[in-house]
């Protein structure tokens, strides 16, 4: 047996695929997957923006035509490495200009201020006052919206709670404030 007969057993053409075929290619584009990611950065699948979703299900999609054959092996690798490529240099795009990084991902929006609701803001996040309760519950460990100076629709969809003592305590301005790493410990 030849190495291409030897692929094609193991690998298969078209979509006439076996068990082994569909499962060696699931194996191969798993390692080939896990490398394309470590390119990309964790933050396609962990930040959950609009614009890291977006990639993140196109990326699944192209692959998955490779897994039970219906686009051709190589070519649809090839797809996705550019994919995966694009991401990463929009990505360093956007970490360098606020602009590209709100076109890619939008603003937060703030919902809700000191008793005040910004209801437009909460219909166009699609946000209910249950929703901004439940989120005083997990985030704050508050029962209702008592003690809660703000909540925030962030990018990534999720709901932020700022209580009135975090408000206190935070820096006068919204310029993030720098840490300094602590010092090595000395050795005895």
């Amino acid at each position: 047996m030849t190495p291409a007969d030897l692929v094609a057993t193991l690998f298969g053409h078209g979509t006439d695929l076996d068990a082994l075929q569909m499962s060696m290619r699931a194996l191969t584009l798993f390692v080939i997957t896990l490398g394309l990611l470590r390119v990309a950065g964790m933050r396609s699948f962990g930040g959950r923006t609009p614009f890291d979703t977006t990639v993140a299900i196109m990326l699944g999609a192209v692959l998955s035509r490779a897994v039970v054959g219906a686009s051709p092996y190589v070519p649809t690798v090839a797809a996705a490495a550019v994919l995966v490529v694009v991401h990463r240099l929009v990505a360093m795009l956007g970490a360098h200009s606020p602009t590209a990084a709100r076109v890619l991902n939008g603003d937060p929006r703030r919902l809700y201020r000191r008793g005040a609701t910004d209801e437009a803001a909460m219909k166009r996040g699609g946000i209910s006052h249950r929703d901004l309760v439940a989120a005083a519950r997990e985030k704050a460990q508050r029962g209702d919206l008592d003690g809660v100076d703000e909540i925030w629709l962030e990018e990534d969809g999720e709901l932020s709670v700022v209580t009135e003592r975090a408000a206190r305590s935070a820096p006068a301005s919204d310029a993030p404030t720098r840490r300094t790493p602590p010092a090595p410990a000395a050795r005895s």
